[in-house]
Formats: C-alpha cells, sequence, structure tokens
C-alpha cells in the first residue's frame, strides 16, 4: 500500500464518532427506562464544559472552564434521554444541580465495573485539555489497569 493515499471524500471518522456516542445514547436510555442501573455498573462521563448546547450551573462553569467528569452511581436523578443528549440531576458539594449534555460534547464514557470506556475525538482539537479538577459529585475516581476494553478512535488527515 501507498502513503500517498487520497483524502476520503466519505467522512469516515464523523459516521464512526456519531455510531460511538450513540452506544452512550442507547445505553443511558436503557439505564432511564430501568430506573436504575444493574449490579455494579456505574459511569464516568468526561464532557466539554464549553460545547454547544451545553447547559450546566455557572458556579461549575467556573470551577471546569474546559472539560468536567460527572459518575452516575448511586446519587442522581431525573435522567432524561432525547437523541441530541441527555440531562441529569447531581449534587456538587451537597448542591443540586440540572445538567444538560448533548452527545456531541462527550469525550469519555467509562463503566470501570466491566473494565469498559470509550474515548471520542473533539472536532477543532490540537491541543491538549487543561488539566481539571475531578467532579467529585460521588465517589473518587476508578484507576485502570491494563487490559481495559478502550476503544480509542482518532482519525488524523494525512498531509
Amino acid at each position: 500500500m501507498s502513503d500517498d493515499l487520497p483524502d476520503s471524500l466519505i467522512p469516515y471518522d464523523e459516521i464512526v464518532q456519531e455510531a460511538l456516542r450513540a452506544v452512550v445514547g442507547r445505553v443511558l436510555g436503557e439505564i432511564e427506562a430501568s430506573g436504575g442501573l444493574p449490579g455494579s455498573h456505574h459511569f464516568y462521563i468526561t464532557f466539554k464544559t464549553g460545547a454547544p448546547g451545553v447547559s450546566i450551573p455557572q458556579r461549575l462553569i467556573e470551577r471546569f472552564p474546559d472539560e468536567m467528569t460527572i459518575v452516575l452511581q448511586n446519587k442522581f436523578w431525573d435522567l432524561k434521554v432525547t437523541p441530541e443528549g441527555f440531562e441529569v440531576s447531581l449534587t456538587f458539594n451537597q448542591i443540586p444541580s440540572l445538567l444538560i449534555i448533548p452527545f456531541s460534547a462527550i469525550t469519555a464514557f467509562v463503566d470501570p465495573a466491566v473494565n469498559f470506556a470509550l474515548q471520542f475525538q473533539v472536532q477543532g482539537a490540537g491541543e491538549e485539555p487543561e488539566p481539571h479538577e475531578e467532579a467529585e459529585n460521588d465517589i473518587p475516581p476508578a484507576t485502570s489497569e491494563d487490559g481495559s476494553n478502550v476503544v480509542t478512535v482518532d482519525f488524523g488527515k494525512k498531509k
């Protein structure tokens, strides 16, 4: 094969990203329908706080100006899933907060109970995200071990 492959006229990277985000939507939709998480499943969802369509309290934007990770495990309620995204209520420092998050804003989805993770390419990203504090809305972050089922999709254009 040649290194001089032409750029694709089909946006495969966008199609794959959309399909993988649909996995997140389907999982959250099943949790909404069943009324709770089965077994020891729980989720870490990382998203861009400044992405279009994200609606979170100003105090959280100030604390997490670039990216934020939330935990859906024990203390969440009013989960509502739409084809475009989801909304959920959580507490931060014992203050209830409604978060509205489009699937397009999600950068990572992890279910540490079964060692499953998806990472998403952020459109227009060329820089590393700024370091941020963990959300602390439920439990401490889980540590990842080698051998995880992480799916990373990174389509770089050849120049």
